[in-house]
């Protein structure tokens, strides 16, 4: 296979074998919490979910009756004729950014590309991208520059692979997905059955390659079709020149995948709206939304709570893992209200609780408690809600914590992992101090677990924070 694209010279070859030797960047491991971004010309739609662009092409969906209903035959009014209407006039890239900060996000992941191939940034291999119609703004470079601001660390995600297919159901029947005079948006719109030809991949390397270098983003996130076989020997490619890039640059990158689009070790894997049952050895992360309907804005958004997310923040902590949570801005770039203040209520939490959380390291177990997660993709709404008596931890250096997912009644918490036979780092148990609390805590310790009395006053009603110290030598 010819190589048009040269790949950046450093210590990476694409083969697995040479990207057996990529490293976890150390920001990513502490910075734990980040927000993804959801934004494109489908907002416009406002209806079904960010899938909306190739459901109203798929015969006998309710979007594709919704479409005709609100806009007319897709063969007049087609998804192109929604770009028009995209006009994020009230994006404001500093705003955004400092709410992010606000939230206790470290790293914000921007759609660069979703399966609509409307690229929302300056793509020099098509016309069919937010700075050459619709807002007529780089959108990635922007906030790429307020991000940094805000010395928040950017990522950009692309699901460009997806796109070979995407539009496939306009080929079935009269749409302007079949005028040739719009293929820069619409093709290949082949079925998904088929595989990839070479002219395709080849430009699919080229625009995240064209992402990487014009933008610098340390995080990558890809979603699943790159698992496809045809793909295997371009993300070799493009790991190689992004590892590569990433080490002139000097900073620490990384790649998102999914499923086994990746060897264990070459990237970092991502579950889908779900988490794991116990400590991965190798650093993860969780990708979920705000909403429990759609990434992208739509009217009729079903949310999430703040203690939910910051619960499910803490479980993926405690097993080695970081939560990537997405965000739906509406067509005109603003933030919705309900979104807003969610993401303030997390970060009111993380600006107490967040010694905790950042730059923490799974201890020898996770936690204890009842409560059951369900492992793997699309589970994360599957189990019942977490409660008090379900407890993670965490450590920095000598110090564990444990956080209580919920106020313990009675008037104690009781740890069970951590009864007469436990000890910090060979040491006995010091102190016990609650986060958010002036005064060290009384407490006991039994064969049946560690027994700490509570306060009278609650730092916090989505999870309270336990620091253990060891007996300090003198």
């Amino acid at each position: 296979m010819e190589d048009r694209l040269s790949i950046a010279e450093g210590p990476f070859q694409p083969t697995w074998e040479s990207l057996q030797d990529y490293q976890t960047p150390q920001w990513y491991q502490d910075a734990k919490f980040g927000i993804f971004v959801h934004w494109g010309p489908y907002a416009v739609a406002a209806y079904g979910n960010e899938w909306y662009p190739r459901n109203m092409y798929q015969q006998g969906t309710p979007e594709f009756e919704h479409h005709m209903a609100t806009y007319g035959l897709q063969s007049h009014f087609g998804y192109k004729d929604l770009i028009p209407q995209f006009t994020a006039e009230k994006f404001d890239p500093d705003q955004w950014a400092g709410l992010f900060r606000q939230a206790g996000a470290r790293f914000v992941v921007p759609v660069a590309e979703h399966h609509d191939g409307f690229a929302m940034y300056d793509c020099g291999l098509s016309d069919w991208c937010a700075a050459k119609m619709g807002p007529r703004r780089d959108v990635i470079g922007e906030l790429a520059e307020a991000l940094r601001r805000q010395w928040l660390i950017l990522g950009v995600s692309s699901h460009r692979a997806e796109h070979w297919w995407f539009y496939d159901g306009g080929m079935q029947f009269e749409s302007d997905v079949q005028d040739p005079r719009y293929a820069g948006l619409y093709a290949p719109a082949q079925p998904r059955t088929t595989e990839p030809h070479e002219a395709f991949l080849e430009d699919w390397l080229a625009r995240t390659c064209e992402l990487v270098d014009k933008y610098q983003p340390q995080l990558v996130w890809f979603d699943w079709w790159i698992e496809e076989p045809a793909f295997a020997p371009y993300l070799q490619r493009f790991a190689a020149h992004y590892y590569n890039r990433g080490a002139q640059w000097g900073r620490g990158v990384a790649i998102n995948y999914k499923h086994g689009a990746f060897p264990e070790g070459t990237a970092v894997y991502d579950i889908e709206r779900g988490q794991l049952t116990d400590i991965r050895p190798l650093f993860w992360q969780t990708d979920t939304s705000i909403s429990k309907n759609s990434w992208g804005y739509v009217e009729h958004q079903e949310y999430k709570s703040a203690t939910t997310l910051l619960h499910d923040l803490v479980d993926i902590v405690s097993k080695n893992g970081a939560l990537l949570l997405n965000i739906g801005p509406r067509p005109d770039g603003t933030i919705p209200e309900p979104e807003q203040e969610t993401l303030l209520e997390m970060g009111r939490w993380l600006a107490q609780h967040g010694e905790a959380i950042y730059g923490t390291r799974p201890w020898r177990v996770y936690g204890e408690g009842p409560t059951a997660v369900v492992a793997g993709s699309f589970a994360d709404t599957k189990r019942e809600a977490f409660g008090p008596r379900d407890i993670r931890f965490t450590t920095r250096g000598d110090l564990l914590y444990a956080i209580a997912l919920g106020w313990p009644e009675g008037g104690e918490i009781v740890i069970q992992s951590l009864g007469t036979q436990l000890k910090l780092y060979g040491q006995a148990i010091g102190t016990v101090e609650m986060l958010g609390v002036p005064e060290p805590l009384a407490w006991s310790q039994g064969v049946r677990g560690l027994r700490v009395r509570l306060p009278t006053q609650r730092p916090s009603e989505h999870a309270v924070v336990l620091r253990i110290t060891p007996r300090r030598e003198a």
